[in-house]
């Protein structure tokens, strides 16, 4: 009977180490989070991407607990509110920060 108390104690240490570490705080995501911002960061580069009037290469994209973040130089300020249009338009983002700028 002891044998099962220590393991029940054992599974429930390791069941709470790993719900622990896959937690997110304010400045980490977590792992869900994490993947969920892979998929909102390939979803508005392949948008860009299929913009015929953007340049792709020109455009960075970051994402952190949905909130999108462009950057880079593009060429008129058309093509920035376009890319902003194009990332609000991914589901899944939260907002859009632009940090774009005119060369």
């Amino acid at each position: 009977m002891k044998l099962s108390n220590r393991f029940a104690v054992f599974f429930f240490s390791v069941l709470m180490l790993v719900v622990a570490g896959c937690a997110s705080t304010s400045t980490q995501e977590g792992t869900g989070e994490y993947i969920d911002d892979t998929v909102i960061t390939t979803k508005v580069k392949a948008a860009i991407f299929d913009e015929p009037t953007l340049k792709s290469a020109e455009i960075n994209v970051e994402t952190f607990k949905g909130i999108v973040q462009l950057g880079g130089f593009v060429s008129s300020s058309a093509n920035i509110n376009k890319a902003v249009e194009l990332a609000r338009g991914v589901k899944g983002v939260k907002s859009v920060k632009n940090d774009m700028r005119v060369k």
